[in-house]
């Protein structure tokens, strides 16, 4: 519904100003401040003072004037507040709010026609997920749920590096040490069983008897060869140590969870020669140089002062280059194309960009969304010496941290549902796994973030408990009425607290519209906030079950829609709400 009364207060607005002869490209509509009784607000008449001559406070009174309310639907009416024009919503929009909000799909956007693809986490399976890089597929999973909840048929994809040389040396040393010279694996699954030959073999090759080293880099260099060349023998030999890590990532993942239509491969890059074809393109390029034994490309004249390397000396490709192919694949494929790259990934995505544009590719439709990584405060998780911090370890301790703050609510509980282990259990884990993804979700991506238990599982403040709470809440309170209410009067909804609560759920859809245009899905968690807030106030306030029936509909059908905001809400963030805590 704010959408509709946004478009309306727009139009009303160019309505006014064209009637007065002054311009239109800039109404300046925004939302007032909370002490301010309107849903919106124009400040245009300070932009158009100096043009018309006249103080602002003249022309946003002559606006005000101008415009017929009768003539909107959900404007009720239009006041001049000093140099600010005020636009009230009509009882039509409340009424229109709550029959929306009462649907449980409420808040999804009307499909856009557009394809999107989702790059995220894209992590080497060279071994478990580390705890710094979760923020990427929290992140990408976030803005995968945003845009579909936008209306764009979406796509998440994961890119395999699996043909650098990280793969080779794996490969390598999976064949070459035998599982008797290697420590016991962390945990009983595929990704910790495998990382420890590739710690084994990266320490040989650092420490190992010169000749021996020498051998072992002979026989990485031919699994890279083999790869380039299209050898199936030694794509076979690489896919069963790419697939068994990625399994167990995928594992791990899922957990978040972060799930994927596809996982693309790089070799697909190389097997199908557009890797080849790319190669010889960027050799004609007038950026294309000879330099230290390998084809580079000088960027210098585009502000990058690194050279792109594409080509080694023996013919081999790089990352960088089946990156270039696989975006030219993903640009004549989708409508649009995201990227969530960690921030040491800037200078990357800058030559990417640049290269793509040089290749005569349009570069409009491809967003890159750059995060800094997740930290955690000294001394508050073990850390296993030379593995660090694996986010299954984060996830296993937010599970039972959570369950210990669950477990010391039973007595204090309000509901009175009896709880078994079963129900604790899972409680647990939606809060536990909710707190992770919330506080690391719920910050604008580019500020760096250091991740702490007391903030992130905190009931009382501004975290995923707090706001999964209002879910439980809503939850409890139409359980208690054990009625559907029918069909209500929302005029009776007329107090300060129900009216708040309307308005914050009419800006659902409009929040999930420009979170969705600007892919920051923190703008969500942000909302999510604020409606906590408000719909506690609501129940501090407004007794829902009374004797006056009428107005116990109304407000059991405000919290049916309230439920619904804020399950919906937190699904786009990919937390879950439960039905009790």
């Amino acid at each position: 519904m704010f959408l509709s009364l946004r478009e309306q207060a727009e139009r009303a607005m160019a309505d006014a100003l064209s009637a007065m002869g002054l311009p239109t490209d800039d109404l300046g509509i925004e939302e007032p401040p909370e002490d301010v009784e309107a849903v919106l607000a124009s400040s245009v008449a300070f932009r158009l003072a100096g043009e018309a001559g006249r103080a602002p406070s003249e022309i946003a009174a002559e606006i005000a004037e101008t415009i017929d309310p009768g003539e909107y639907g959900y404007v009720e009416r239009v006041e001049a507040r000093g140099p600010y024009v005020n636009v009230l919503a009509s009882e039509t929009y409340y009424a229109d709010t709550l029959e929306a909000a009462r649907d449980e799909g409420y808040g999804r956007l009307e499909p856009t026609g557009e394809r999107v693809v989702v790059e995220h986490t894209s992590a080497n399976p060279t071994g478990p997920v580390h705890v710094g890089r979760a923020r990427n597929p929290i992140i990408g999973d976030a803005i995968v749920r945003l845009l579909d909840f936008a209306g764009h048929d979406v796509e998440a994809h994961y890119y395999v590096n699996d043909a650098g040389r990280q793969m080779a040396v794996f490969t390598w040393a999976y064949e070459t040490f035998d599982e008797s010279e290697l420590p016991e694996p962390e945990r009983e699954k595929a990704d910790y069983e495998l990382v420890r030959y590739y710690r084994a073999g990266n320490a040989f090759l650092e420490e190992g008897p010169e000749a021996e080293v020498e051998a072992a880099e002979a026989e990485i260099a031919s699994i890279m060869q083999g790869l380039e060349s299209g050898d199936e023998a030694t794509y076979e030999r690489v896919g069963r140590v790419v697939e068994g890590v990625l399994s167990g990532m995928r594992e791990s993942l899922s957990r978040l969870p972060a799930e994927f239509d596809e996982f693309v491969k790089e070799t697909r890059f190389i097997r199908d020669g557009s890797t080849e074809e790319l190669v010889e393109r960027l050799k004609e390029l007038d950026e294309a140089v000879y330099e230290e034994e390998a084809w580079q490309l000088d960027l210098s004249e585009r502000g990058i002062e690194k050279n792109l390397v594409f080509l080694r000396s023996d013919g081999t490709s790089l990352y960088p280059t089946r990156d270039l192919a696989h975006h030219e694949w993903k640009l004549e494929n989708f409508d649009r194309a995201v990227t969530v790259l960690g921030e040491d990934h800037g200078l990357q995505a800058q030559q990417v960009r640049t290269t793509l544009e040089l290749l005569d590719n349009d570069t409009e439709p491809l967003d890159q969304v750059l995060y800094s990584y997740v930290n955690l405060p000294e001394g508050k998780m073990s850390t296993r010496a030379g593995t660090g911090v694996d986010l299954d370890d984060l996830l296993d301790e937010a599970v039972e941290r959570a369950r210990e703050e669950v477990e010391s609510r039973l007595d204090t509980r309000i509901r009175d549902d009896e709880l078994d282990e079963d129900d604790v259990e899972r409680i647990a884990r939606q809060v536990g796994i909710g707190a992770v993804r919330y506080d690391v979700v719920s910050k604008q991506p580019s500020k760096a973030i250091t991740f702490e238990w007391e903030r992130a599982l905190n009931f009382e403040a501004q975290s995923a408990p707090y706001v999964q709470y209002v879910h439980a809440r809503t939850c409890g309170i139409l359980s208690e009425a054990d009625v559907e209410p029918g069909t209500v009067d929302p005029a009776v909804l007329e107090t300060a607290e129900e009216r708040d609560l309307l308005e914050v759920i009419a800006r659902f859809p409009a929040t999930i519209e420009e979170a969705a245009e600007d892919r920051q899905p923190h703008q969500v968690a942000t909302y999510t906030r604020e409606f906590a807030e408000t719909f506690n106030a609501f129940y501090r306030e407004c007794q829902v079950l009374s004797e006056d029936r009428e107005l116990s509909e109304a407000r059991l059908a405000l919290v049916a829609a309230s439920r619904h905001t804020i399950a919906n809400a937190l699904s786009v963030l990919g937390v879950e709400a439960p039905d009790s805590m």
